[in-house]
């Protein structure tokens, strides 16, 4: 991967042929199976952040010029929960996509309006049309429990419009802004927490830090900066896209004891990227492996906290 940010488009490309995606993600049946309630004592880890997707493209329309082609892998909620109870993950955050369904909730809301036990949505609201706050209060009821924002829609308007309204709004339903950034878009996020300092906010996946292979200790301190926000969360998360980008992913430790100290433990969460993190030498088996059996310097009550009780008190508290 490039210095420029994660794309989605260049990880599709990159990894829809190779033998690793294929032999995790073949061939499964697409059809939503009735809810088992997760079993908590054999799945008891939460992952705080995974994308789904459909080739219901009928049903479910795309967005930005992409067609069924592009959706692989096939990676729905059955490919997901395979993958993720093979690991002992019971229950999952699931991301809205927009580069492939835009403003469009839609598909996450069925998935989970049929699995509520097992997942949580973090969603999308478009910020520059009216009453964005009472969007987000209505998919509130619908299990989504944070909003995705992102200097990737909207450019440079991207705190513009409706955002301080979302902001203010996320105080009272607790919805997380949960922030896809890269590091230099870090000071604009501790500006809005000074301002909105009630609102609960995540950072999702280092904020990019080392996304271009090098992590530099100045990313990591204006990182850890942002824990001076009470309500502030962060993802650890996504290490196929960091520093070495591939297993064991132990270069990555002395930012995850950086962003602990700073953190907390109940402040930090686990999350693996999927689909993206499987493919060539990056599985999701390796991913959890690393917080669940590698870092040696937590303890078992601190990984608890990281691997499930923050993203429970997140995103699952309706």
């Amino acid at each position: 991967m490039d210095s420029s940010p994660i794309t989605r488009r260049k990880w599709l490309v990159k990894t829809a042929g190779t033998a690793a995606a294929a032999s995790v993600l073949h061939a499964m049946p697409l059809s939503l199976a009735k809810e088992v309630k997760p079993d908590m004592d054999k799945h008891p880890w939460i992952d705080a952040h995974s994308h789904v997707w459909t080739h219901d493209v009928e049903k479910y329309p795309l967005a930005n010029d992409y067609t069924v082609k592009n959706l692989n892998p096939v990676f729905t909620e059955k490919e997901l929960l395979k993958v993720a109870h093979a690991n002992g993950v019971g229950r999952v955050v699931l991301i809205h996509h927009h580069p492939f369904y835009g403003w469009d909730n839609s598909y996450l809301l069925d998935v989970t309006a049929r699995m509520p036990n097992t997942f949580r949505i973090v969603g999308t609201v478009d910020h520059m049309k009216p009453n964005p706050g009472e969007h987000m209060r209505r998919l509130l009821k619908q299990h989504v429990t944070g909003i995705r924002i992102t200097p990737d829609n909207h450019k440079e308007k991207w705190l513009a419009g409706g955002m301080d309204e979302m902001w203010q709004t996320a105080v009272e339903t607790r919805q997380s802004m949960c922030c896809l950034i890269n590091p230099h878009e870090i000071t604009q996020i501790d500006a809005m927490c000074a301002k909105h300092p009630d609102t609960p906010v995540v950072i999702d996946h280092f904020a990019r830090v080392g996304v271009d292979g090098t992590i530099r200790d100045a990313d990591v301190d204006s990182l850890c900066g942002l824990a001076k926000h009470k309500n502030t969360v962060l993802k650890i998360s996504a290490y196929y896209a960091f520093g070495k980008k591939k297993p064991p992913y132990t270069d990555l430790v002395p930012m995850i004891r950086r962003v602990f100290d700073a953190y907390g433990p109940e402040r930090l969460m686990w999350a693996s990227d999927s689909p993206y993190q499987l493919g060539r030498d990056n599985t999701y088996e390796a991913s959890i492996a690393l917080v669940r059996d590698r870092i040696d310097f937590l303890s078992e009550g601190e990984r608890q906290w990281l691997l499930r009780k923050t993203a429970e008190r997140v995103f699952f508290y309706v």
